[in-house]
């Protein structure tokens, strides 16, 4: 549990959410601009500015609010109990607002306007499964790296993110605060709002089953933790 005010751990989760979504939009517009009209070019860019940024902020702002800066993110901690549900409903909110905002920044940044909705269409079932299969790896990496090499998370959940742009159909969104974010920019990242609600539901469920997983995998450790401690007792 962080040792944090709910200030300092909400003002963590503003500031990281809304710098991710600015480095996906920002990198995305910087990367279209300056790819000549090559797609695979232009996703690279964003790909590379998007993992190597996720590393920088869960560096800076994990030990102040777990650098969460994701709805399904923060669903997996309350089910963990790690987080308690109103301070995870608030979370949720600051990170889908920061988001919004830090989509914001990047079209003023870009000298765009600054409120657009996007028209790019992003649906259908393997783009649903992706987005399901995406969020389940990345909770699965935040919480299989917690159990053997915590330090490493930063780059566990930037390789992750950056190998997922790539090996799934919908790049990788992996979280509702960033899908909901992308629907207001008509841009490289964008997703038109409609196609958001499907990508959620399936984000939702990738974060649970990732959840379940591992606290399968938890059950098994303190299983064998005692009957380590049985065998320990019998031979004294």
């Amino acid at each position: 549990m962080s040792q944090h005010t709910i200030a300092h751990r909400l003002v963590a989760e503003a500031l990281g959410t809304a710098t991710l979504l600015m480095t996906v939009v920002g990198s995305g517009i910087m990367a279209e601009t300056l790819s000549g009209g090559n797609v695979a070019l232009a996703l690279l860019g964003n790909t590379l500015a998007t993992g190597a940024m996720l590393v920088v902020l869960i560096l800076m702002f994990g030990e102040i609010s777990g650098a969460h800066f994701n709805p399904a993110v923060t669903l997996a901690f309350a089910l963990r109990r790690e987080i308690e549900p109103p301070i995870a409903v608030i979370y949720v909110l600051v990170q889908i607002t920061a988001g919004v905002a830090g989509v914001f920044a990047a079209h003023f940044m870009f000298d765009q306007l600054l409120l657009q909705v996007s028209a790019t269409a992003r649906t259908g079932a393997g783009q649903w499964f992706s987005e399901c299969s995406a969020t389940f790896g990345l909770v699965a990496t935040i919480l299989g790296t917690l159990r053997t090499r915590p330090e490493a998370v930063p780059y566990a959940v930037g390789l992750f993110i950056s190998a997922g742009y790539w090996f799934t159909a919908s790049t990788s969104f992996a979280n509702p605060a960033v899908t909901i974010a992308r629907g207001f920019t008509n841009t490289f990242s964008g997703i038109m709002p409609g196609d958001a609600p499907a990508f959620i539901i399936a984000q939702l469920v990738g974060a649970i089953a990732a959840t379940t997983v591992f606290a399968w995998f938890a059950s098994s450790d303190r299983e064998a933790s005692a009957a380590r401690s049985s065998s320990r007792a019998q031979e004294s």
